[in-house]
């Protein structure tokens, strides 16, 4: 049954239209959410995996990256030696949530152990799994995708010692199965996100305006503490520290990694400097990666040079070439090949990097290329993992351009959230399409 979801005002703050709950208000939504997933996303997840028993083993501080996901909102970590054990039954149309643990795992996943009873953890687990009878037994364990690789190996030499050998052959890798839960997003969610993502559009607004930055005094990293202290203030969190970075007229475009590690600090932003920032928010369960542009206004100007402005004009066509060949079914290699060459047919200097975007910030799904890698990622790197509906990227590029006023190229760098559902794609909550300017152009009208 859906549930209407009201924000609740207490104690809130404010960004835009944007409202970000207390704790307590954030703790019911994201237990509804779980209650939600497992109810009505982990069947489907199961049957189209052909999995009839999952089971997920972690130990407190060494979590498995999918079991985590599944923690109610009071639990920070797993406890002691936590066993989740979900049991499909595809004919009766149910699914059994249960916990090889002391208590409950909150309100969806129902102990399954009695210490008293039977002292020994894995004697249970072997109970449960004898008594169901399951023709497949998915382990998380994975070679081709690092966030569906959680089970450690002493806990897969214990399972496997103790699992008796007439159900060997019924294990295997559940990755498939992980990785559709990492990275399918529901109706709600989706609601959410477009939240997410307005409320950090709304930081980098502030962050690159006149509020923040008095040209020739303030520096990147002044910009990028702002940024940090500003999550934390709204009492949200960051998977990343941000970064903010300057092109400008007299020096030559370096390396992409430049970008986000190795460049100067506290670089002063003065007059005509293109700045870009990479930055992104924690919240609800769910995470954001966004990368803009913004142009600091010499004292004579009431707009942004043209060559910026076209050349923003120009990784928006970057995006559309790759949004575009974003089909159902295609792995990310094909779709990086064919958008790559698109572009490049229509003189544009592309580079695509896009990388799912959900439950992690660099998160489980279809690869769409690297910044170091543009012929194609490997096949450990989520390459031969076809795009699936309902699922969440950054959309993360760039292209070059020759700027000859500035006798340089410069490299234009975008990345926006986008979706990817039946109907086929739309950006989370928009993208940036006009480039922000320091001050604001109102500030430069009149006389």
């Amino acid at each position: 049954m859906k549930k209407v979801f009201v924000f609740i005002t207490l104690c809130q703050f404010f960004l835009g239209f944007s409202q970000i709950l207390p704790e307590s208000a954030r703790a019911k939504v994201v237990d509804e959410i779980l209650a939600d997933r497992f109810n009505n996303l982990l069947p489907k997840l199961m049957d189209n995996t052909d999995i009839d028993m999952w089971i997920l083993i972690s130990r407190e501080y060494n979590e498995d990256p999918v079991l985590r996901t599944m923690l109610p909102s009071t639990w920070l970590n797993a406890r002691r030696r936590t066993i989740l054990l979900f049991s499909r039954d595809k004919v009766k149309n149910t699914i059994e949530k249960l916990a090889v643990a002391r208590y409950n795992v909150g309100e969806n996943i129902t102990s399954a152990w009695d210490k008293e009873k039977e002292p020994n953890q894995w004697k249970r687990l072997m109970q449960l799994i004898e008594a169901r009878n399951p023709k497949k037994i998915g382990l998380n364990f994975s070679k081709d995708h690092n966030i569906a690789d959680g089970l450690d190996k002493t806990d897969y030499d214990e399972f496997m010692q103790n699992l008796p050998k007439k159900h060997h052959k019924k294990v295997v890798s559940a990755e498939q199965l992980a990785v559709r839960w990492i990275e399918t997003r529901t109706e709600r969610e989706m609601t959410i996100y477009h939240q997410l993502v307005d409320i950090t559009h709304d930081i980098i607004a502030e962050a690159f305006s006149e509020k923040t930055i008095t040209p020739g005094i303030t520096t990147t990293s002044e910009v990028e503490w702002w940024m940090r202290q500003k999550v934390t203030d709204l009492g949200l969190e960051t998977w990343f520290h941000p970064t903010v970075d300057i092109q400008r007229s007299r020096e030559e475009l370096v390396g992409h990694l430049y970008s986000f590690s190795g460049r100067p600090d506290d670089m002063i932003i003065l007059p005509g400097d293109l700045l870009h920032c990479d930055f992104g928010i924690t919240y609800l369960r769910l995470n954001t990666d966004c990368q803009e542009l913004a142009y600091v206004l010499k004292p004579e100007e009431k707009a942004a040079p043209k060559f910026l402005v076209d050349g923003l004009a120009a990784g928006n066509r970057v995006q559309d070439f790759l949004t575009t060949n974003m089909v159902k079914g295609k792995t990310g290699n094909q779709i990086l090949a064919s958008a790559l060459s698109e572009a490049k047919s229509a003189g544009l200097r592309p580079a695509i990097y896009t990388h799912p975007l959900g439950m992690y910030g660099h998160s489980a799904g279809t690869t769409i290329g690297m910044w170091d890698s543009q012929g194609g990622v490997m096949k450990d790197d989520g390459e031969n993992y076809p795009l699936n509906p309902n699922t969440v990227y950054a959309i993360e590029l760039n292209t070059t351009i020759t700027i000859p006023e500035w006798k340089r190229d410069i490299r234009i760098m975008l990345e926006e959230a986008g979706f990817y559902g039946e109907k086929g794609f739309r950006y989370v909550n928009g993208r940036q399409t006009e480039l922000l300017l320091i001050p604001r152009l109102k500030q430069h009208q009149g006389n």
